[in-house]
């Protein structure tokens, strides 16, 4: 890990060029780092991240994105195509998650940067609702799994944050907790389906009980699986409905950026009722630039992004969704049934397509160093130490599932030879680093630059 990546290869900007470059020059640049880049995922031991692994795709995306890349969605008048492109967008995730038995409500949608994007806007609705109710401070009760964007939304919004513990054998959320910690202040509760770090999904149809019976807002978190259980569940795996079919869930996040295959930067928010979602619409009439007015908190955005989301979903329809899921399904429980035929290893509660696994007799990093040296990039979990395998498209390729097969068993022997030894490897949110004092010190400097806002000017060497 380096703060200047590449350093060795093109000389570090500090500023800007006095003189513009040829486009050859720069796009021989970027394609030879991406490549580099592809390489380490293009052999499907990259854990997420990755979730469509479609070079083919991934360019008919970039031509939809190169058409309408310089158009803004907040000039509609001029490009009335976003309000299309965001409209049929909007209607086939209401479709997916069966907006169509909301009948007690009016379902919407909005499109958002991603998923802490379709969170902190969530979490925006609930807190002007609760504003509307005479609710000063309101608060949000989460599982202790859920994602740090509820928590980060609620930092920027003013809002409590409380977090239930879940239960050890099931990785879920602790009803009697959660309920214990809802009070007359509380806008809304929480339920993954799936959470990141184990994968499994929380008990939603309970959750939507609790929050009809005292009268909070309940938001499914599905930004990770959100474009992919529902196709699990029509193939026939164990799938629990967590979906706007159940009566407490008001709002659902889900990411297009991950399972529905678009590109970096949109996810889906939806509503139960539209009320909800007005609540976060901004207005300003007399200012002197004219009449503003904003669905959520971001003002431009490129069209491009509209459009590529759009020709993802488009293009696939509900057979190519199916038939990706399925590959995806059928791997990810094969990989859990090669950790299972090791008795040094537990995976943690029931997962589905991301999971993730732990040891009650040595390090399990341990068994991360063993598979760092194999290729493989698995993401970190701590309390317990434990690491997960997300299983994109990239898995699914001919030979994966046989190097995991064959490589799974060898760092077991690592890991046993190992036992009472520190483990090299650590956990960090989107993967396992080796915690060694140079990168811990390199860590800091860029968390300290990130709180600099990026003013900092980089140092000659």
């Amino acid at each position: 890990m380096t703060m200047y990546p590449y350093a060795d290869r093109y000389p570090v900007i500090r500023g800007l060029p006095s003189e513009g470059r040829d486009r050859e020059s720069i796009l021989r640049e970027l394609g030879d780092m991406a490549h580099l880049e592809d390489t380490k995922w293009e052999t499907g031991k990259a854990s997420g991240s990755f979730y469509c692994g479609d070079h083919d795709h991934y360019d008919f995306m970039g031509e939809a994105y190169s058409l309408y890349s310089h158009m803004n969605t907040l000039q509609r008048d001029v490009c009335p195509s976003a309000t299309r492109f965001e409209g049929e967008i909007i209607a086939m995730g209401l479709d997916l998650m069966h907006a169509s038995a909301a009948t007690d409500g009016d379902p919407v949608g909005m499109v958002t940067s991603g998923g802490s994007g379709s969170i902190l806007h969530a979490m925006l609705a609930y807190r002007e609702q609760a504003t509307r109710n005479g609710i000063e401070r309101a608060n949000i009760v989460k599982p202790e799994t859920g994602h740090p964007a509820f928590d980060k939304a609620c930092h920027l919004l003013g809002m409590e944050m409380r977090r239930a513990p879940i239960l050890p054998d099931t990785t879920q959320v602790d009803i009697d907790a959660m309920t214990s910690m809802i009070d007359d202040n509380t806008a809304a509760i929480i339920g993954s389906a799936c959470n990141y770090g184990y994968g499994t999904i929380d008990p939603i149809s309970e959750l939507s009980d609790l929050a009809l019976a005292r009268g909070v807002g309940l938001h499914v978190d599905g930004c990770l699986g959100g474009w992919l259980l529902p196709f699990g569940e029509m193939l026939g795996f164990d799938i629990p409905v967590f979906d706007f079919r159940l009566p407490g869930v008001t709002t659902i996040s889900a990411d297009t950026h991950k399972y529905g295959y678009s590109v970096k930067g949109t996810s889906t928010l939806l509503f139960r009722q539209r009320e909800l979602r007005n609540g976060q619409y901004f207005f300003m009439t007399d200012w002197s630039g004219g009449k503003y007015a904003s669905p959520g908190i971001d003002g431009s955005r490129s069209s491009g992004l509209l459009a590529a989301t759009w020709a993802s979903l488009v293009s696939l329809g509900r057979d190519g969704y199916l038939r990706y899921a399925k590959q995806i399904f059928e791997t990810a429980y094969a990989m859990q049934d090669v950790v299972r035929a090791h008795s040094e290893l537990r995976i943690m509660g029931t997962p589905s397509f991301c999971f993730s696994f732990t040891s009650d007799e040595f390090d399990i990093y341990h068994v991360n160093d063993a598979l760092r040296e194999r290729g493989w990039r698995l993401n970190g979990q701590q309390y317990p130490n434990a690491i997960h395998m997300a299983v994109t498209r990239p898995q699914t390729q001919p030979g994966v599932l046989d190097a995991w097969t064959h490589d799974v068993p060898e760092a077991v022997a690592y890991a046993n030879a190992h036992r009472g030894e520190p483990a090299a490897s650590s956990s960090i949110y989107g993967g396992a680093v080796v915690p060694n004092d140079e990168i811990t010190a390199k860590i800091n400097a860029v968390v300290t630059t990130m709180l600099d806002g990026y003013q900092s000017v980089p140092p000659e060497s």
